[in-house]
């Protein structure tokens, strides 16, 4: 990948610089090179993406060919995989992604995952007979088709970019609708590389897929405030989520929003402790602890809390910040200056809160280039400091007591966030404990729910809707009742 690299919007069909003739870079976070420049967007730029996708809609076969569109998403599944390593070259370098990530959520499961979708598509029921009835006296046959809801605005972060870019277009695509994709200006290479395989790579016609990268937040809110907008799908943060919302809501369109988390780790007092904490180390730390649905609240019994501290600290000690490209990374680098900085912030509150460092708690040594936080464990805080409440997004793991498994479930449910969670303890304790979170997901001793199949989404402040699975497909689809009366 050469500093010269340019990267282009996807508008129409075709592969093109913006309007204004503007670019901006994009840069390696374990480094802080300049990678290349990706094209960047204007108003009048996400005005044609619109433009085109409503066509695309409103006058082509596309929302009614399903077969059609089963063909094209397996031809872009199949493309993807051919060119998955300069894929993941680009996630390490432009993400700072740890390599372990891209052969799971990071790259090739949510490519893979487009064929889940097109394989539902296919055997979905489009259209279901209620049979006869006399509804006030008249004899009529009732039917209730799913169709496409229309024009898709998607609005992306920069954290799982192919994950979550893909998991909004493979379900929007599959149902028959057609996309405008904003990413993150963060990673904007790993959506315009996605824009150039769908161009030169797939039979997806013109308008169905519209790219728009840009330095410009303000292009989501045009995106989102637009009439010829049926359907907005964003992920990212509370915050921006509420903006969203209201701004969505002038022209009634639907939203469905997955939002920010401060998930709770419980350890049971007959788990194993030393199993369960070095796995709250490795999952709380992982891609620098940059996602939502991240474990950051570890609840274990209180009088095994100063052993609990002794090895989870022992573990994000061990574990340390490292190159991403290397294999044996699990903490990388943070994605920018601007948010190492927002994570210091909060370094500086939890010690002005009461808080104390058990292992980490600023930069590590001998990394002058890059945006670098030490894996760091907070002790002392109670879950009413805010460094325990809000979302930090780095790699920061606040550890607290719990007296009990009432206890643990009331600590994990106050929060105003109900993303994911996970137990460890005995099976059936372990199940009853998860079973009573207030909380989209629950890894369960270890149990893995990311998968194509499975609905991911919150309760409370993070989110409405969900990505992925049946009721994530069913997000992006209208329900029509059909009456025709009968003799």
């Amino acid at each position: 990948m050469s500093r010269t690299t340019d990267r282009l919007l996807l508008l129409d069909g075709r592969l093109t610089p913006g309007a204004g003739g503007g670019a901006f870079e994009t840069i390696d976070p374990a480094t802080e090179e300049v990678l290349g420049t990706a094209a960047d967007g204007t108003p009048e730029d996400m005005d044609r993406a619109i433009g085109a996708a409503r066509r695309a809609f409103d006058e082509t076969s596309w929302s009614s060919d399903t077969a059609f569109r089963v063909r094209c998403l397996r031809q872009l599944r199949e493309a993807m995989r051919r060119r998955s390593e300069e894929l993941r070259e680009i996630t390490i370098r432009e993400v700072g992604a740890p390599r372990f990530l891209t052969f799971g959520g990071q790259l090739d499961a949510p490519v893979d995952d487009l064929g889940w979708f097109a394989e539902l598509a296919e055997s979905y029921e489009w259209e279901r007979d209620l049979g006869r009835a006399e509804p006030m006296g008249m004899p009529t046959r009732r039917r209730i088709r799913r169709e496409a809801a229309g024009v898709v605005g998607a609005i992306t972060p920069w954290n799982f970019p192919h994950q979550i870019n893909l998991a909004k277009l493979g379900p929007a695509l599959a149902a028959g609708n057609t996309v405008v994709l904003k990413p993150a200006p963060d990673t904007p290479w790993c959506a315009a590389v996605l824009g150039e395989i769908i161009a030169e790579e797939t039979d997806i016609p013109p308008g169905v897929v519209n790219i728009v990268t840009s330095s410009d937040h303000a292009l989501g809110a045009q995106l989102v405030e637009d009439p010829r907008v049926d359907l907005v799908t964003f992920t990212g943060s509370t915050a921006t989520g509420r903006t969203v919302m209201a701004s969505a809501a002038a022209t009634l369109k639907r939203v469905f929003l997955e939002l920010g988390g401060k998930s709770a780790f419980i350890v049971l007092d007959d788990a194993d402790l030393k199993a369960a904490c070095s796995y709250a180390a490795f999952s709380g730390i992982a891609h620098a602890g940059q996602g939502c649905a991240i474990t950051t609240r570890i609840l274990v019994p209180r009088d095994r809390y100063d052993e609990a501290v002794e090895i989870t600290a022992r573990s994000l000690s061990r574990l340390g910040a490292g190159d991403p490209s290397d294999d044996r990374t699990i903490c990388g680098p943070v994605i920018s200056a601007r948010q190492r900085d927002r994570i210091e912030g909060y370094l500086r509150l939890a010690v002005e809160e009461g808080g104390s460092f058990a292992c980490g708690g600023g930069r590590p040594e001998g990394r002058d280039k890059g945006f670098w936080i030490e894996p760091t464990l907070i002790t002392g805080l109670t879950n009413d400091a805010r460094t325990a409440r809000e979302e930090i997004f780095g790699p920061v793991l606040v550890i607290m007591p719990h007296d009990g498994d009432d206890d643990a479930v009331r600590i994990a449910n106050d929060s105003p966030y109900g993303l994911s969670g996970a137990v460890h303890g005995s099976a059936d304790r372990a199940r009853a404990v998860a079973a009573r979170l207030r909380t989209g997901t629950v890894s369960v001793n270890g149990g893995v729910w990311y998968s194509a199949d499975v609905p991911f989404g919150g309760y409370k402040q993070s989110g409405i809707g969900r990505e992925m699975g049946v009721a994530g497909f069913e997000e992006y689809l209208e329900t029509k009742a059909i009456a025709e009366i009968t003799t």
